[in-house]
């Protein structure tokens, strides 16, 4: 990859020689992308047959792929109120290195964003850093305590995405069902983390192996008790309803199947939920401690095959940093939760490697299918769209080494995996901000 000096007085760029890949539309080729300012101006197959213009900056990407950049619609930032685990700048180093060009934040931080306030202050952060794009859900419930609503049309308008309690369920039935009517006015999306409460109570996958290890366990029915009532919900009020960190085979056919009856329901998964099994936990290992718990073989499977099916709209990194401190403790005090956003793309490329998903049906659930439940202009290569994008290597062999992450935590299950596929360049609104060998900034 090279990059040739750039006129005085413009802001072009030429990205050319480029596997272009655009899973909204469907674009697989040879061909460029031109950029001017932070917008894309032309892409498609011989682009630059006749030359780059002569007033542009051109990036010669030597072949390799060129995408969208990634939209993770799942991460616990710990800004504001807990800065030492992780701060949006630190996180938008981590997730420029993966390809992560934007970034939807839980509102379950302290203070609890569930407020304008708390929205502008996650915005102004954002812009401060100039790293990744960073957008906040509202709190569905004040303080995330599943009891009083929000107000869902004043944080619409001031830019929530969705709303969601973050890690906790909404278990008050009268409640998720006046915020899904509510919400359906302001057609804004209600997240709920289905686990009914009462039931999952244990600190890893219920079954056998918890069993063996002398540790309690939270059935997997927990997962589709609570999300059997979300869909007959969400089919009395016609809201919009999205399920996240799917991780069973049950739920996975009751999406399908809440589908195929017509109701507005997406979900997402996490790449720890089709790469590992429960055996992760393994001689008490707090970093494989996640919430819901790793399942057994079974679920894995059914994971992936509801990817492959389209049944799971998204992936996400549900990137949880914790410190030391807090993982470092007797498994069932230890905090849950994965740092993900250096791992996100590299472990979801393994379902294409293993002729599982082919790599636009990957893309598309790391960009333009998150990025449409979100209402958010992202997550394509298209003319006239944010210049967000993507280099990678899709070959490129290399071995995670969570001591080597960016973000300020390192809990992830993965050390000394083998991975395959390298993000090499990650450009924002026409600026470089991330680039493998030096290089300045598009201006």
């Amino acid at each position: 990859m090279s990059l040739h000096a750039k006129p005085a007085g413009t802001a072009k760029v030429a990205y050319t020689n480029a596997r272009l890949l655009d899973p909204a539309s469907g674009l697989d080729a040879r061909g460029g992308v031109l950029v001017d300012g932070n917008r894309i101006v032309e892409v498609g197959a011989g682009l630059f047959r006749d030359g780059v213009p002569p007033d542009a900056q051109e990036v010669d990407c030597a072949g390799l792929c060129l995408a969208p950049g990634l939209v993770d619609m799942r991460a616990q930032l710990g800004e504001p109120g807990r800065e030492h685990k992780e701060t949006i700048s630190s996180a938008g180093r981590a997730a420029a290195s993966a390809g992560i060009t934007s970034i939807a934040c839980l509102p379950n931080t302290d203070p609890v964003i569930d407020d304008v306030a708390g929205l502008e202050f996650v915005a102004r952060r954002a812009r401060e850093t100039k790293l990744v794009k960073v957008y906040a859900y509202g709190a569905l419930t004040r303080g995330c305590a599943g009891e009083q609503m929000t107000e869902i049309g004043l944080l619409s308008e001031a830019g929530a995405v969705g709303f969601t309690d973050g890690d906790r369920a909404v278990a008050n039935a009268q409640t998720l069902r006046r915020c899904l009517a509510y919400a359906s006015v302001f057609d804004t999306v209600i997240l709920q983390h289905p686990l009914e409460p009462t039931l999952a109570t244990g600190v890893m996958n219920g079954g056998a192996l918890a069993t063996r290890l002398g540790l309690s366990g939270s059935p997997a029915m927990a997962e589709l008790i609570q999300l059997e009532r979300d869909l007959r919900l969400v089919e009395m009020t016609g809201g919009r309803y999205h399920a996240s960190l799917i991780s069973t085979g049950a739920a996975v056919e009751a999406i399908r199947q809440a589908k195929a009856n017509g109701l507005r329901v997406t979900c997402d998964t996490a790449p720890h939920y089709f790469t590992l099994t429960e055996d992760a936990v393994g001689d008490y290992r707090t970093f494989a401690k996640v919430n819901p718990p790793l399942r057994g073989a079974a679920d894995r499977q059914a994971i992936v095959a509801g990817l492959a099916d389209g049944t799971i709209d998204a992936v996400v990194s549900d990137h949880n940093p914790q410190d030391q401190d807090s993982k470092r403790l007797p498994f069932t005090a230890a905090e849950y939760g994965i740092a993900g956003l250096e791992t996100l793309f590299a472990l979801s490329l393994d379902l294409v490697h293993a002729g599982q998903l082919e790599l636009l049906d990957l893309l598309a659930g790391l960009t333009y299918k998150p990025a449409d439940i979100l209402g958010r202009d992202a997550g394509r290569l298209a003319a006239g769209g944010p210049a967000d994008m993507i280099l990678f290597d899709p070959e490129r062999a290399w071995t995670i080494d969570p001591d080597s992450f960016l973000g300020k935590c390192k809990n992830a299950p993965f050390d000394a995996w083998p991975a395959r596929g390298r993000v090499v360049r990650t450009v924002v609104d026409g600026r470089t901000i991330y680039a493998e060998t030096p290089a300045p900034a598009a201006a």
